[in-house]
């Protein structure tokens, strides 16, 4: 069975798209058969990956159960991993879902066909509405990308309350693997402040891996490559190689 994972904090901003696609880059390269689920309407990821927006995504797998996942499976520009695209209409998907019976469990359901992959990767929206409770239903565990900045922990508690509930209600194997400090930077006192915060409130959370700002992580997008691929020898993709052997054990 897959592994699944969702990354998500519903502050925008954090770094959810960039890790989710980097550390399935990372894995993939290291020879496992990945799978992104972009459960983001802005369909960042998908975009990130080189990927074209089928006539079936990640919406139409929500919004049918009778549609396969299969269907909705494209490759990217990794060899070993494959996306389940986002598009536009996924926004309207939580209405669309509003009355439905077992709507929280539309995700997990889906993902019953993904055994064929080692790791699954979601990418949640900056909300926690019911496209990110569809992914933390469906996950095995989360991964919190938190960006080195004063606000930085503001929106955990809010994010752990939700788990809790959803524990409770939904998926009781569910736990926080990681939270992942981004976009650090060594000069700025107030990045090296926040990740002291963050250290103290979540000491065996926090990974020791840290991803600092680099303008090649910005740049991979534009060649629809993850940082591995793309720029393999810069800090960037040292810090993602280096959290996909601390969080997924992809060596």
């Amino acid at each position: 069975m897959a592994r699944i994972y969702a990354v998500a904090n519903q502050k925008g901003g954090s770094g959810k798209t960039t890790t989710t696609v980097n550390l399935a880059g990372c894995c993939a390269l290291a020879g496992k058969r990945v799978l992104v689920v972009d459960l983001d309407p802005q369909a960042n990821a998908t975009t990130h990956l080189g990927v074209e927006r089928g006539e079936v995504s990640v919406y139409d797998v929500l919004v049918d159960p009778e549609q396969p996942l299969a269907g909705a499976i494209r490759p990217s520009t990794v060899e070993g991993l494959s996306v389940v695209p986002s598009q536009v209409d996924l926004s309207g998907a939580e209405m669309e879902l509003a009355g439905e019976v077992g709507r929280e469990l539309r995700l997990r359901e889906a993902l019953e066909d993904a055994a064929e992959f080692a790791l699954v990767l979601i990418d949640c929206p900056p909300s926690l509405g019911l496209l990110t409770v569809n992914a933390l239903t469906a996950a095995e565990a989360l991964i919190v990308p938190v960006e080195c900045e004063f606000f930085a922990l503001e929106g955990l508690g809010v994010l752990t309350r939700t788990v809790e509930l959803v524990r409770e209600h939904l998926n009781a194997e569910l736990e926080i693997a990681a939270i992942v400090p981004t976009k650090f930077d060594q000069r700025k006192n107030l990045c090296k402040d926040a990740l002291e915060q963050m250290r103290e409130f979540f000491p065996k959370l926090v990974t020791k891996t840290i991803i600092r700002t680099n303008v090649r992580l910005a740049e991979a997008p534009t060649a629809g490559e993850p940082i591995a691929l793309f720029s393999p020898g810069s800090h960037g993709a040292e810090d993602y190689r280096a959290l996909a052997r601390e969080v997924l054990g992809c060596k």
